[in-house]
């Protein structure tokens, strides 16, 4: 009887074939790259170079996802320029809230999954802003530099400077990726998200929550564009 209850209450997870697996990582670090690209290409205030970081700390685990995001980074700096290495540390910093967030069940419900992309924001920041001051002085050529030159102007000291620029910018990176993340997976078959906690959506709100979460991501960039005018 008491194997029979503890079966029955015991979390659900399932092991995702290693086939799947192989198959993910580089598409998600591709699907980071070319966001990244086009992010620079169009001068967008964001980065969105965390796009498949998100999906594959949700569905294969967040050190799984930590590996995506390395290799984002250094896959890029081949690219682009060796300025993006460093940020290595804030794309695994981005992995890992997402990923443990999924895993403790924290995404669950609407509310506390936009929270969790709060979260991951203040993350990645935290990790960047010792990179943008210490290696970089401040400014790597990135749209949030104007905002950091803003705050400097307004006699704040430039750690201050940098983190409210990037608070800023991330906090609309990442609601942004983490709802076009959950679109994404949840167009993926059952069987190979079954590790996903996510909140629960059907009919038209598979379209309208994601939908909802980019716009209020889109909000805080013309927040950032009127700062920075």
């Amino acid at each position: 009887m008491s194997s029979e209850v503890k079966t029955k209450t015991a979390p659900k997870s399932r092991r995702l074939p290693l086939t799947f697996v192989v198959a993910v990582v580089p598409v998600a670090a591709a699907l980071n790259i070319v966001g990244g690209y086009i992010n620079g290409i169009l001068n967008l205030p964001t980065f969105l170079d965390m796009i498949g970081t998100m999906v594959a700390a949700v569905i294969l685990g967040p050190w799984r996802g930590a590996l995506v995001g390395a290799i984002t980074n250094i896959v890029s700096s081949f690219l682009s320029g060796p300025i993006g290495l460093p940020f290595a540390v804030a794309n695994v910093a981005g992995a890992l809230v997402w990923g443990y967030a999924n895993m403790w069940g924290w995404m669950r419900k609407d509310w506390s999954f936009f929270l969790v992309q709060l979260l991951a924001a203040l993350a990645v920041t935290l990790a960047s802003v010792p990179i943008y001051v210490f290696l970089f002085g401040g400014a790597t050529g990135h749209f949030a530099d104007v905002m950091t030159a803003a705050f400097l102007g307004m006699g704040q000291n430039l750690i201050v400077s940098v983190f409210s620029s990037n608070i800023l910018v991330s906090i609309a990176d990442k609601i942004i990726s983490g709802y076009v993340g959950l679109a994404i997976i949840d167009a993926l078959p059952e069987n190979l998200t079954a590790n996903a906690r996510l909140p629960k959506s059907a009919g038209l709100k598979r379209i309208i929550l994601p939908l909802i979460g980019v716009l209020i991501g889109v909000a805080f960039i013309l927040l950032f564009l009127a700062i920075t005018k």
